[in-house]
């Protein structure tokens, strides 16, 4: 089979479209949810803008083993603390008598609980763009969970690709 040459053309352009990246850095206060949908939607719509990607995915990473992303409900915050405290039930400290069996102790009580944590959520999320515009729905934001117990300087990729 030939190919034609104005398709081999397409798809060396569509190649060679820069596909922007950038780090956020977000400090936490401690275990809890901490909402970034607003940098998130800032760097959709100047990458969207600059790179003409109009649509396609919103790839969201985050560098660190104690701490994960969600989507979740943003208009509610009780919604925040519910989840917060089921994760802080459903995996206690290695201190609590029930985690007795827990043998990595040594950067604290919390460490190894998040870490468990964080393997139960996700460490990554694809976001459909549209439009130059996250399709999110209504009530959706996005959130950086944090499991340790201290504040963190947390960072978090986003990626914006056709």
């Amino acid at each position: 089979m030939v190919v034609p040459d104005e398709v081999v053309q397409f798809y060396i352009a569509r190649l060679s479209i820069a596909m922007p990246q950038a780090t956020l850095t977000i400090g936490t206060k401690g275990s809890g949810l901490t909402e970034f949908t607003r940098e998130a939607e800032a760097f959709v719509r100047r990458a969207s803008a600059e790179s003409n990607i109009d649509t396609g995915i919103l790839t969201v990473f985050i560098r660190h083993t104690s701490c994960s992303l969600l989507i979740q409900e943003n208009a509610d915050p009780d919604v925040r603390r519910d989840l917060d405290e089921f994760f802080k039930r459903l995996v206690p400290p290695s201190d609590d008598p029930s985690m007795r069996w827990i043998v990595h102790t040594t950067e604290g009580p919390d460490d190894m609980p998040a870490h468990i944590k964080a393997a139960l959520t996700a460490v990554s999320l694809s976001i459909p763009v549209s439009g130059g515009r996250m399709m999110l729905g209504t009530w959706q934001g996005l959130y950086l969970f944090e499991h340790r117990s201290a504040p963190h300087r947390r960072e978090i990729v986003l990626h914006l690709s056709p």
